[in-house]
């Protein structure tokens, strides 16, 4: 079992647990991804990793309800656990690669997350100030209730900027008004990663597009098994197919098909869906992992 040390509900439907996971805590880095199992009927639940302590084993997530499996989850309780943590999966940052640190201080670098994206953000600017590099963060939010991390983030960020839909809290407008109203006033980025729904990922790549700003988003397609043999989390990033479980999440925002990914999310929730989908993709519906024999 991987025990639950901590839980927090940090808004409303949000929650914070810090699970002992030695082994994902020894090899994770920013950008990557858990995924967890309740028990043996239970889903396969990906989360980001939204902190690490390698010195006590630990791995922070941040979830928030949206269905059966993370109402579950909810109810879960410090002292109880998960029967699987898997970890760490995915790419990491490219960001937040040693051996390219030098290249990475010469850029001007903001990220704008959106929603419960404030929690794959923290560790990549977390990781980056304590590496010399100082970035701008955006947080956007519906409104002031849904909000978390705003001082955590504030600790690392060299400057933060807080925006609400409603006006609530902070700017009034979302990530991309605040992102034009910082350009317009004079600010220059060279570097943008975008990280939230994908509908507000859209809109960031859009109006980055316009500016000249190179974009990184970290997708969140439906996952099953987290190594790209279901095909469920199947992209077309410019003439490319790619699996997020495996080659991101993290992708050139500017060549990513948001609406083919969006409209794909939708249609796989059904069997019907999932069978016409795999119908239509043929030999690319699968990630061509050599194991499943859907490559085949």
């Amino acid at each position: 079992m991987y025990q639950i040390l901590k839980k927090e509900k940090l808004s409303d439907k949000i929650y914070l647990m810090v699970v002992k996971a030695p082994r994902v805590a020894d090899g994770c880095l920013p950008g990557q991804f858990i995924i967890a199992k309740l028990d043996e009927v239970g889903e396969r639940i990906p989360l980001t990793i939204c902190d690490y302590d390698r010195a006590e084993g630990t791995i922070t997530i941040v979830f928030q309800t949206v269905g059966a499996s993370t109402e579950r989850m909810a109810l879960l309780e410090e002292g109880e656990g998960f029967m699987d943590f898997v970890g760490p999966l995915g790419q990491p940052s490219e960001l937040c690669i040693e051996a390219d640190l030098e290249e990475t201080k010469k850029k001007s670098i903001v990220f704008i997350a959106g929603g419960v994206g404030t929690a794959p953000v923290y560790p990549q600017v977390k990781w980056l100030h304590e590496h010399g590099v100082d970035v701008t963060v955006i947080i956007g939010a519906r409104s002031k209730d849904i909000l978390f991390y705003e001082e955590e983030m504030r600790a690392v960020a060299s400057e933060l900027y807080v925006c609400t839909d409603d006006g609530s809290y902070g700017f009034h407008g979302m990530g991309t008004n605040q992102l034009q109203a910082l350009v317009d006033a004079g600010k220059s980025y060279n570097h943008c990663v975008a990280i939230g729904p994908m509908i507000m990922m859209k809109f960031v790549c859009k109006l980055t597009k316009e500016l000249g700003i190179p974009t990184i988003v970290s997708m969140n397609p439906i996952m099953v098994d987290g190594t790209g043999m279901c095909g469920a989390c199947r992209l077309v990033v410019g003439d490319e197919v790619k699996f997020a479980c495996v080659d991101g999440p993290e992708f050139d925002g500017h060549l990513v098909d948001f609406d083919q990914a969006m409209a794909r999310s939708k249609q796989y929730k059904t069997e019907e869906g999932r069978r016409l989908l795999a119908l239509q993709e043929g030999d690319t519906h699968h990630g061509g992992c050599g194991h499943c024999g859907g490559d085949k």
